[in-house]
């Protein structure tokens, strides 16, 4: 699981989930949102949903997540929700940076490519993301999360 913060969202969210195939499901927190563990769990159900449509099959074999240490994620909500379906964390070591090192891997690219760029709203900040998101090569993701093995 990955959080983007650039500064265009100002306080907006945009929680990304991808494999080595792509993203699986952009879930965008409306402008000022928290995320607690409730708003989290909501999230995994509608990214179950987009795995069943998605990446059929992925469930059965099992989901396994990366995300840090933050109080929704570790919330005894969310560890009911992901004990429940069976959903394996990799383990995100206490006081490390907040970025997942998948995270490295991805903000790069999307900071060259948001660069000079000026948003009349949010949604065409949405939209500019969904797009790149969209049109990035398969290759980008495998290489992403294959650079996980050896961190």
């Amino acid at each position: 699981m990955c959080i983007l913060d650039p500064p265009s969202l100002r306080r907006s969210r945009v929680l990304q989930y991808r494999d080595a195939k792509g993203v699986i499901l952009l879930d965008i927190l409306p402008q000022g949102q928290c995320i607690n563990a409730a708003r989290y769990c909501s999230t995994f159900d509608r990214l179950k949903e987009a795995i069943r449509r998605k990446r059929p099959g992925l469930l059965r074999r099992g989901v396994v997540l990366q995300h840090d240490n933050a109080t929704s994620h570790s919330a005894n909500l969310t560890q009911q929700w992901l004990q429940r379906y069976g959903w394996e964390i990799l383990p995100h070591p206490a006081h490390s940076p907040d970025l997942a090192p998948s995270d490295f891997h991805l903000f790069g690219p999307l900071k060259r490519h948001l660069g000079g760029m000026a948003f009349e709203t949010e949604d065409d900040l949405i939209s500019e993301l969904r797009n790149w998101f969209d049109n990035l090569d398969v290759d980008f993701f495998r290489v992403g999360i294959n650079s996980l093995l050896s961190r």
